[in-house]
């Protein structure tokens, strides 16, 4: 049976240190099998994690995809330029026209408080002029740069800069000498609703008054509002906010204001922060209803993607 050997028996004492010796051998020989293959495991996994990091970095596109024709994106934070196309063209501006309306009729200091008449004059204010103001409609300044802002109201606008203190030609000038100190060397204004395609500027120029605007309490507070309703007539009428952005919970707007015209195109400039940085956009003849928010969008995933790359410890302030 088996080898034939009792347990006990010399002959199965001396045949045991022979086996020990087999097992160890063979030990040996597997440990130095795997210590030869080492090397190059590590060498491949080496090679994968190199090829993952670049083909993870390469995600993040040099530039982002956008469909408007002339656009700016800028770190205000870090005072940098992260994007521009065509930032020097100057360009019909559309209902953008209506931040430096506002931002002047606020610097200003007239009353907010003070009731102000929609007349005919306020109808007069260019061919493709639509408003949902009637004529004889009495609203507080206040109430007349919610809308103005958040609804690009063009009655309105025209309302606040005929009231202005010397009347609607004087604050065309001071919308023009305002420019002048933002240094906003290429910007022109003819008219305080946009709807002249004389109204022009500048991406780089827009992005100064962007700032600008950001710095007026009143500005950032009726143009980020999602919605308002005001009674004209005898009748209530609800206005929304034309920048779809606002409403959504993901969006931390400080600032911003649409535009279109035939001339034009749409518009949309902003400032935003994004992964605690403060960013303005500036974004100019977007050929579809929606493609200056589409383009907003990819402007906001690639500053991520990037900004992701370079984490920073500054948080900017909504206030």
């Amino acid at each position: 049976m088996g080898s034939g050997l009792l347990p006990n028996s010399a002959a199965a004492r001396a045949a045991r240190p022979r086996r020990l010796s087999v097992v160890m051998t063979c030990f040996l020989v597997a440990a130095s099998a795997a210590c030869a293959a080492a090397p190059k495991y590590l060498a491949s996994a080496s090679r994968y994690r190199h090829h993952y990091v670049h083909h993870r970095h390469r995600r993040v596109a040099p530039q982002p995809n956008l469909r408007s024709g002339e656009a700016l994106v800028v770190d205000a934070t870090h005072e940098k330029v992260l994007y521009a196309r065509r930032a020097g063209v100057q360009a019909p501006i559309a209902s953008i026209s209506k931040l430096m309306t506002t931002l002047v009729v606020a610097e200003a200091g007239q009353p907010l408080d003070q009731r102000l008449e929609v007349t005919a004059a306020d109808r007069a204010i260019g061919r493709g002029a639509y408003s949902r103001l009637a004529i004889g409609t009495r609203l507080t300044r206040a109430q007349l740069f919610h809308l103005a802002l958040m609804s690009s109201e063009n009655r309105a606008a025209h309302a606040l800069a005929r009231n202005y203190p010397g009347g609607l030609a004087a604050c065309i000038r001071a919308m023009n000498a305002k420019a002048r100190a933002l240094g906003m060397t290429h910007t022109h204004f003819v008219e305080p609703t946009g709807l002249s395609s004389h109204n022009v500027s500048t991406p780089e120029d827009l992005a100064k008054l962007v700032m600008a605007a950001a710095r007026s309490p009143i500005i950032r507070r009726y143009s980020t509002s999602h919605g308002y309703t005001i009674r004209s007539g005898r009748r209530l009428v609800a206005y929304h906010n034309t920048d779809l952005l606002v409403s959504r919970p993901s969006w931390h707007i400080v600032v911003q204001k649409t535009g279109f015209t035939d001339a034009a195109g749409n518009c949309l400039v902003m400032q935003a922060v994004i992964d605690h940085r403060t960013v303005v956009i500036v974004l100019l003849d977007s050929w579809g209803k929606y493609t200056r928010v589409a383009d907003a969008r990819r402007v906001r995933a690639w500053v991520e993607a990037r900004l992701a790359r370079h984490p920073v410890r500054q948080v900017a302030s909504r206030a």
